[in-house]
């Protein structure tokens, strides 16, 4: 398992296609954190940051007293304007205008790591129909298993080495962009009590990061079973992008319905419990994890159950 594991790292290292994902991806977190930098505010003013949150809480408070404004959205605003009294009353810098603003709009590009993934994963078995070359896999000792498994777990180590990527390049820029200020900025939230707490801003990230990682397993795993229905790479690859972008759009359609709770593009992501925003009221951690073990499940059986009754002749 583990040679098959390595020939198919370097079957994917040995492309250029690979390396051109992680020279864009990059040069994206670069332009992005640099355009941020650029237009921040340099005034140097030590209190400018102070005249700034000032200025954004009067205009929640007058938003506050819009007749119309929803139950949800009076809730919003109400919290925003405890956390900038907070960072007022305790001398706390927002976190615009430091070099954590810029990391967390580099999380953000997780979708292009996603999307650069499942490319990865659409092609990665279809490709060999398309080349021909399964039948030179097919020969070789191993089953099927696990040749798919191995296809699979390099697909998934590509994902998890452009998620690493991201991070270390944002953080480095940023904070050499910033000059590391406010490196022990804490991350100033309200929790399910209503409470203002304090809590570490590296943790909240990798937190951030790592849930939005959960997703790009589900996608490559879902790409991958989509990869092994075909035997044209350029079909897997476009059926596999369709279906991660396409579910995103239609779920803003279907979210008024309480049985599109149970769909997978409503629990993909996580990262909608740190801002404790669900899909839906009453969603929670766990239903959404627990669906996405099930659609996991579903996924790799169908992959499994397709690649290995499938037909190789040409």
């Amino acid at each position: 398992m583990v040679n098959l594991i390595l020939n198919e790292n370097m079957k994917l290292y040995r492309r250029i296609r690979t390396w051109l994902m992680v020279a864009i991806m990059i040069v994206v977190v670069f332009l992005g954190s640099f355009m941020d930098w650029y237009y921040d505010d340099k005034s140097g003013e030590a209190d400018a940051w102070r005249n700034h949150v000032v200025e954004q809480k009067q205009e929640l408070t007058e938003s506050l007293k819009q007749p119309k404004l929803s139950e949800e959205a009076r809730k919003y605003l109400g919290e925003r304007i405890a956390v900038y009294d907070y960072q007022l009353a305790n001398d706390i810098h927002p976190e615009g205008g430091t070099m954590w603003s810029g990391i967390n709009s580099s999380a953000e590009l997780i979708i292009l790591i996603t999307l650069f993934t499942v490319i990865v994963a659409g092609d990665s078995l279809a490709g060999e129909f398309t080349t021909g070359t399964i039948k030179l896999l097919l020969i070789r000792p191993a089953n099927r298993t696990k040749i798919l498994v191995s296809k699979y777990i390099s697909t998934i180590i590509f994902g998890l080495l452009l998620l690493v990527v991201l991070f270390i390049v944002s953080l480095l820029l940023n904070g050499l962009l910033y000059k590391f200020e406010y490196w022990n900025l804490p991350l100033i939230s309200i929790n399910d009590a209503g409470s203002i707490v304090e809590r570490n801003m590296f943790g909240h990230l990798w937190k951030l990061y790592l849930l939005n990682g959960v997703s790009t397993v589900i996608y490559v795993t879902m790409a991958f079973m989509i990869s092994s229905a075909f035997r044209s790479s350029i079909m897997a690859i476009g059926f596999s992008i369709f279906a991660l972008f396409g579910g995103l759009i239609f779920m803003g359609l279907l979210q008024p319905y309480a049985w599109s709770k149970y769909l997978l593009f409503a629990n993909i992501d996580l990262s909608q419990y740190l801002s404790d925003r669900p899909f839906q009221e009453g969603m929670t951690m766990n239903f959404s994890i627990l669906m996405l073990i099930m659609y996991f499940i579903l996924f790799n059986l169908t992959a499994w159950l397709v690649f290995t009754k499938r037909d190789v002749a040409a």
